[in-house]
């Protein structure tokens, strides 16, 4: 076991809390559930419940089927760490096994009812599989009486339950919470900026957000399998899951699949850029969009176009513009979501009498 840890929130692999574990399996590798007389029949004794998993055949007695035919180490600790909290009346279900960036290294997700129940029950199974593959195991009932106990203990306190943005990306996180500061909205625990690392190891902070911004998915902070366009594209997009069904996530423009991922959690998009090459197409697709005319932002909805406000000189311009799209939204949404628009809506004002607000063109 090379690294376990649990999230809380939406997270990489699903919307529910899960635990995560990376495994490296050394000699395992090469020897499947097949390979060793009495395997099968040991751990199933043991764990009678493990005859109800589907696994990916997908009926019951689909990972006993899996376990005669042959199937890895990873793999069967997996199922064991859900049996095992099945055992004590957590239902749980979910679980995934991925192959690491060498082989013989694993990442295994399962579902959790209990942070500590969970992370115990991880290592509780690789102990329970070793000891099936060395001939030695009779029994679980001391596994599943320490999970027991821990299930008793006090869960993990709740997550921050709603926040009016979350924003993500692989650069200027800060710089875009702060420009939604200077356009009036912000607060304390009203704006996360998460990286994609901590999404990665923990999941979202927090429940639910009025929008969310994902500013790029180049990352640096995360193992580099995760750096992969795919991969990352979907880490970034976790922040749509909290957002309701039918708000918005603010994208930038070029970037499809995280388009497409968050239209798929429900949730409408709106796009930026740095400059104006934003085309029709994109636009077609966009609840709204925003780009960079010279120093001006210009938002762009439906049939209307007007300037939000003008490029200065202490910030990223992609922060900017994205924060000034954030604005536009929020400033649309109902008064009790927005905490506070009144600076957003007076900067409009000026820009479109032709104040400059103190920056030069």
């Amino acid at each position: 076991m090379t690294a376990l840890h649990c999230t809380r929130g939406a997270n990489y692999w699903s919307r529910m809390p899960i635990t995560t574990m990376d495994l490296t399996i050394g000699a395992y590798e090469n020897i499947s559930s097949a390979d060793v007389p009495g395997f099968t029949q040991s751990l199933i004794e043991a764990m009678p419940g493990l005859r109800d998993h589907r696994c990916s055949i997908g009926e019951p007695g689909g990972f006993v089927t899996r376990l005669r035919r042959g199937t890895y180490c990873a793999h069967i600790v997996e199922h064991v760490a859900l049996e095992l909290q099945g055992m004590i009346g957590h239902e749980v279900g979910y679980g995934r096994t991925r192959g690491g960036d060498a082989v013989g290294e694993y990442t295994l997700i399962f579902e959790h009812r209990h942070e500590a129940v969970g992370l115990r029950a991880a290592a509780l199974a690789l102990e329970t599989v070793q000891g099936a593959f060395a001939g030695t195991l009779t029994s679980v009932d001391h596994a599943v009486g320490e999970l027991r106990a821990l299930a008793e203990t006090q869960p993990t306190p709740p997550l921050m339950q709603h926040i009016l943005c979350g924003i993500t990306g692989g650069s200027y996180r800060t710089e875009t919470r702060d420009e939604m500061g200077r356009l009036g909205f912000g607060g304390p625990g009203l704006i996360f900026d998460v990286s994609p690392g901590y999404i990665l190891q923990v999941g979202l902070p927090y429940s639910r957000s009025d929008i969310a911004i994902i500013l790029n998915s180049d990352l640096t902070d995360v193992p580099d399998r995760f750096r992969v366009r795919r991969r990352a594209d979907r880490l970034v997009s976790v922040v749509a899951d909290a957002v309701p069904e039918g708000e918005i996530v603010i994208c930038p423009a070029k970037s499809w699949e995280i388009q497409d991922t968050a239209r798929d959690a429900g949730c409408r998009v709106a796009i930026f850029a740095t400059d104006d090459d934003v085309t029709s197409k994109d636009k077609k697709v966009a609840r709204a969009s925003a780009m960079v005319q010279g120093r001006r932002i210009i938002i762009e909805e439906f049939d209307k176009s007007f300037q939000a406000g003008w490029i200065h000189d202490k910030a990223p311009v992609d922060a900017q513009v994205a924060a000034t799209l954030a604005a536009f939204t929020l400033n649309e949404l109902e008064p009790a979501e927005a905490s506070s628009s009144s600076e957003f809506e007076q900067n409009q004002s000026r820009v479109r009498a032709g104040e400059r607000a103190g920056v030069a063109d």
